[in-house]
């Protein structure tokens, strides 16, 4: 563990002596994640990827990628594209990364059953931005806007999300 890992703790996620507090996933935290059980899971995730609404803020840092119309994320389980970023028309089931809300504005993806998925095993884990305090996800880690903005901006290609068993 470094200091430049996020780790989910009881009172948020500690990163670089800071604490920033979050919300997971409805189903709480579990070793044996599987598709839409609302479980953030057990592990030491990679930060592999970011993704930005250019429409509603500036790039938060320089490997950020643009998240643009028709963009969705797969959470087909019996679809080869399982857990992988795809574009729409799409007919299978998805997520949209383009949403009128808020929540996916500023999105870290994190390398959860990807990029090789296991069907089944959950499609991928963000952090992204909470509805509100206390909030439960669908699974991801979230956060307040300004404090997403602050990690987004200072993470790296080594910073890795750590979920330990039962840190609640």
């Amino acid at each position: 563990m470094s200091p430049d890992d996020l780790v989910l703790t009881p009172m948020g996620v500690r990163f670089r002596g800071r604490r920033y507090p979050c919300t997971i996933g409805s189903g709480g935290i579990r070793a044996e994640k599987h598709e839409g059980d609302g479980a953030t899971p057990v592990g030491v995730h990679s930060i592999v990827g970011m993704l930005y609404r250019p429409d509603r803020m500036a790039r938060p840092a320089d490997w950020a990628l643009p998240i643009r119309p028709g963009d969705l994320w797969s959470d087909d389980t019996g679809h080869e594209d399982y857990n992988l970023m795809v574009r729409h028309p799409y007919p299978h089931s998805h997520e949209v990364l383009r949403r009128a809300d808020p929540l996916y504005d500023l999105i870290l993806i994190t390398d959860w059953n990807w990029p090789y998925a296991t069907r089944g095993q959950g499609s991928c884990i963000f952090l992204h931005q909470w509805r509100r305090p206390g909030h439960p996800t669908s699974g991801c880690v979230a956060f307040r806007r300004d404090h997403l903005r602050r990690l987004a901006a200072q993470i790296t290609y080594e910073t890795r999300l750590i979920v330990r068993p039962n840190p609640f």
